[in-house]
């Protein structure tokens, strides 16, 4: 059984526990990092020296950390169905795509919002630094929902490991951004991949902390 290290409100590990969750592979989840600590003690260094979440711990010891290799890694193995990896090369390479853009570009974006209005007391808030966040965000899901106009999911006509970051962001925007323009490509696509029970069991049961 594979053994995923990180605590369940991390975003990184979310991506980690969907992946495994589309999948139906059985797995221990284990709480370290955040309020859980220790993922700066010398035995989770020795595993990840990032001393970051989540890291994947297979059965003969094998270990992999970085949320989306995590998740490309756990559907180049146990996806025979195409569930979540594409099999056409060029879908796959559009998932991957945006996969990256979500660690390049929407993290980023989003994170001084988040910091600032889930993790910050309200009298200590930097407001300029959220209407940033909140602002740069908003044009990278534009981005988002200009292609979501184009096909369903976002690396095409099917929902794919892709969806899995950028999902993730999504359920953070439309907390962290109440007051944003329409956009109804990413209203329809976001309605479709939070109806999912792996994204509904790992994501969108988990309040932000």
């Amino acid at each position: 059984m594979i053994k995923i290290w990180g605590r369940n409100t991390s975003s990184n590990v979310q991506k980690a526990m969907w992946a495994v969750g589309e999948l139906g592979i059985p797995h221990h989840r284990i709480d370290i990092g955040g309020s859980f600590g220790q993922n700066n003690e010398p035995k989770y260094l020795a595993m990840n020296p990032n001393g970051l979440v989540p890291t994947l711990e297979e059965e003969d010891g094998f270990l992999l950390w970085e949320s989306n290799s995590i998740v490309r890694y756990l559907a180049g193995k146990y996806d025979r169905t195409g569930a979540l990896e594409p099999r056409d090369a060029r879908q796959r390479a559009l998932a991957s795509q945006w996969m990256d853009w979500q660690l390049s570009v929407l993290g980023p974006a989003i994170g001084p919002a988040f910091w600032g209005l889930i993790r910050t007391p309200e009298e200590k808030r930097d407001h300029a630094a959220i209407k940033a966040s909140q602002e740069k965000t908003t044009k990278s899901m534009a981005m988002l929902d200009a292609q979501l106009g184009k096909t369903e999911f976002v690396a095409g006509p099917h929902f794919s490991y892709g969806d899995i970051p950028v999902g993730i962001m999504c359920y953070r925007f439309v907390q962290l951004v109440p007051n944003r323009p329409a956009m109804p490509n990413l209203d329809r696509w976001y309605k479709a991949i939070s109806g999912r029970k792996p994204f509904q069991d790992h994501v969108g049961s988990i309040k932000l902390v």
